[in-house]
């Protein structure tokens, strides 16, 4: 095999960018805080009770890989990642089943509810765009379970 067919092989093999995830809270014993929703002006996050990190929070498009960790002690979270046409806008929220409308949210993938201190991997191939990875656990969404993700072109 010549050097050119090497070189385009590794090409068309582009590695997935990998994003560690922490699903995390203050603990059951500390109050579930509300109104932390994405798309909420003038929210103090530092107070949400809830709350989701990702690193790097920017990856180019492509296969994404994320590995999520529920680093709770005592709660089950989730990770979903959504798509923002209108990074501006809210997502579409169930008030009677206090979490997001998953269909109408632009729903790209997701790690299902994980047991406190347990580990799950979504690899999905997202565009470039804004997106956000939330928990929608019942509840958890308002408490500040979400980030902002963006991937660039």
């Amino acid at each position: 095999m010549g050097l050119a067919a090497i070189f385009a092989m590794a090409g068309a093999a582009q590695a997935a960018a990998t994003v560690q995830v922490s699903l995390w809270d203050k603990g059951a014993n500390v109050p579930m805080t509300t109104g932390f929703a994405y798309g909420m002006s003038g929210v103090d996050m530092s107070k949400a009770s809830m709350g989701i990190t990702a690193k790097p929070a920017t990856v180019k498009a492509g296969k994404i890989t994320f590995k999520v960790k529920n680093s709770s002690k005592d709660t089950i979270h989730e990770m979903i990642v959504m798509y923002r046409a209108d990074p501006t806008a809210s997502l579409p929220y169930i008030d009677a089943e206090n979490r997001v409308d998953e269909d109408k949210a632009g729903d790209k993938g997701e790690v299902s509810e994980l047991d406190p201190g347990a580990s799950g991997t979504l690899t999905v191939d997202l565009k470039p765009g804004k997106y956000v990875l939330i928990c929608n656990v019942p509840g958890h969404f308002a408490t500040g379970m979400w980030t902002e993700f963006t991937v660039k072109p």
